[in-house]
């Protein structure tokens, strides 16, 4: 038998679209099953480089992500400690995301490059791809806002790291139970 599986709801706020030309600037993440146990973090930027639209959408400047946040390296670190310090005896965990290719590839290149290992591994789960296959609905409608319609979620994201991991391990819960009652 396999270690046990540890869904793991992960959120972040980049400078721009592109892993290394981009900087990855806050992380949020929390337990699928057990949001209160979550980890936010504000990372220093790697590059000058910035797409001024994905700066409005968090409200991060790279300025104050440069003052405010921590070094890679050290960033990364505490994201894998607190996975380490939480994670129980026998278990994996599994990267959960909303648009999880996007989210993964920065998180993959930065603990790559900055610890030299993932502790999520080669792969995540999207929540988009288990709705479409949950639901038989089109890639248009993996929205957030369709699923929403779809599975009416009390939280709802707002471009804050932590508070869009929590939004999405709530879709997350409610996705997973539509495809597990059939």
């Amino acid at each position: 038998m396999g270690k046990k599986e540890i869904f793991i709801s992960v959120d972040i706020e980049t400078a721009g679209p592109i892993v290394s030309e981009h900087s990855m600037l806050t992380i949020g993440a929390c337990f699928v099953y057990n949001p209160a146990v979550e980890f936010t973090i504000m990372l220093q930027p790697i590059s000058d480089k910035a797409i001024e639209e994905a700066l409005k959408v968090s409200g991060i400047t790279l300025e104050h992500a440069s003052k405010a946040g921590l070094p890679p390296k050290e960033a990364m670190s505490q994201f894998e400690n607190w996975l380490i310090q939480n994670m129980p005896e026998n278990a994996a965990p599994v990267f959960v995301g909303l648009n999880a290719p996007f989210d993964w590839s920065f998180i993959n290149f930065y603990f790559l490059k900055y610890l030299n290992r993932n502790p999520f591994g080669i792969s995540a789960i999207d929540i988009k791809a288990l709705f479409m296959g949950a639901t038989k609905c089109s890639w248009h409608d993996t929205k957030s806002s369709s699923i929403d319609k779809y599975v009416h979620p009390t939280l709802q994201g707002d471009h804050n790291a932590l508070h869009d991991a929590k939004y999405q391990a709530e879709l997350f819960r409610l996705v997973y139970e539509l495809n597990c009652s059939k």
